[in-house]
């Protein structure tokens, strides 16, 4: 008789956005009359920009016609968007070439996927508060050993706390990893790193022999000088980085999927094989490209006038997040975040419990949240609200929370 792969039924509860969906579609069918405000997952709520989608138009009428139809995509991705990522990072001083770049069909699957290229026995280091897909795909490919119930987490883990008494920055760990997860500007805290203490990442990694998975989904937020839009703005960071972006955060990209992964060629494990050469095999092999209508699409965001768009998309939800820090903090919360990212982590009143708030804020004013404690231990006591809502969905949401 078959068996499923046991690794799965180490996993935790379900997974955390899928709880939070399941709970308040239970509250919403008890109570059809509440107005319910979702703050919670980080989905885009304004419409794709207009050169974007002049741009999406001509793809589509391309597919109509003999003489430009395209069928599967390269498995790297159009050399024109390649090309013009490339050219983007070079802007920035970087040293990226388009042969380097994956297009893939967004940055939660290569989350989820580029764990696939290491060995099964390779110890990682995540945030803690992280992103729950860096955990659990690890768990999937057996990486986690057993979950210690009191501990909230699994054994084979090295978690880097980030509270408030580090800034939210994590620390070099005790024991050496030989994979470690940042993401920057970070989700859930809404925090960033500068540069100098980047770059003391890329020498540490490069010292121990250790690779960076980068998650640098929220660089577009960035408005602070001193704070990276890319790991590759450090020195060495080519031979222990790997880097994923995603346009869903960027260009609203939620419900078009397209994101990528730079992967450079000099990034060698311990006997020398090339990682790009293992992702290349995994792409060819799994994955059949991100379609030519959104890569077209993709392309767009980088003209000037997709810039332009983008930038004033970017700052609507940055004016919501403006919005709920200055409101939360008026009413006596502690927050943070808010200034380079779309997300604001507060601290729960009264020592109250992540899930607990969770409940007052939906029941007694219907508005929905993310617990911190669903991105890991040192998540308790926080609270995460995402500026991606409209202007008047959220300007309503602080004011009920003003008023509990």
């Amino acid at each position: 008789m078959f068996k499923a792969n046991p690794n799965y039924a180490r996993l935790q509860g379900s997974y955390l956005f899928s709880t939070i969906a399941r709970k308040v579609a239970a509250y919403s069918e008890a109570h059809p009359e509440a107005e319910i405000i979702r703050l919670g997952i980080g989905d885009a709520t304004k419409p794709i920009v207009p050169s974007v989608i002049r741009e999406l138009h001509s793809a589509v009428d391309e597919m109509a016609d003999a003489a430009t139809f395209r069928g599967y995509a390269p498995d790297l991705g159009y050399e024109f968007l390649r090309s013009a990522i490339a050219k983007e990072y070079r802007d920035r001083g970087c040293e990226v070439s388009a042969e380097e770049i994956f297009v893939s069909d967004g940055a939660k699957s290569d989350s989820g996927n580029i764990q696939e290229i290491f060995a099964p026995e390779c110890r990682v280091a995540v945030c803690d508060p992280v992103y729950p897909v860096y955990v659990d795909s690890n768990v999937m490919a057996g990486r986690s050993g057993e979950w210690i119930p009191w501990q909230q987490r699994y054994s084979n883990f090295i978690y880097m706390p980030c509270t408030e008494a580090n800034g939210f920055t994590p620390e070099f760990p005790k024991e050496d990893p030989d994979i470690i997860y940042l993401c920057y500007p970070n989700n859930p805290t809404g925090m960033t790193i500068t540069r100098e203490r980047l770059q003391a990442w890329v020498d540490y990694a490069n010292r121990i022999g250790a690779v960076i998975l980068y998650d640098a989904a929220y660089e577009a937020y960035i408005c602070e000088a001193d704070v990276p839009h890319s790991i590759y703005e450090c020195a060495g960071a080519q031979t222990c980085a790997i880097e994923i972006r995603s346009f869903s955060k960027n260009a609203g990209f939620t419900g078009m999927r397209l994101g990528f992964t730079v992967v450079p060629k000099a990034l060698k494990d311990a006997d020398g094989t090339d990682l790009w050469s293992l992702w290349a095999r995994r792409h060819g092999t799994k994955y059949n490209g991100a379609p030519y209508i959104i890569q077209k699409a993709g392309e767009a965001v980088y003209s000037p006038e997709g810039q332009k768009e983008i930038r004033e998309q970017i700052a609507g939800y940055m004016r919501n997040a403006k919005v709920i820090y200055e409101g939360l903090a008026q009413a006596g919360y502690t927050v943070y975040g808010g200034v380079n990212a779309p997300y604001i982590w507060l601290k729960t009143p009264d020592g109250c419990s992540s899930w607990d708030f969770f409940d007052r804020l939906l029941e007694t004013v219907h508005v929905v949240g993310t617990p911190g404690s669903g991105f890991g231990p040192s998540g308790e006591g926080f609270f995460r609200l995402t500026a991606f809502g409209t202007y008047e969905n959220t300007v309503k949401a602080i004011d009920r929370i003003r008023q509990m």
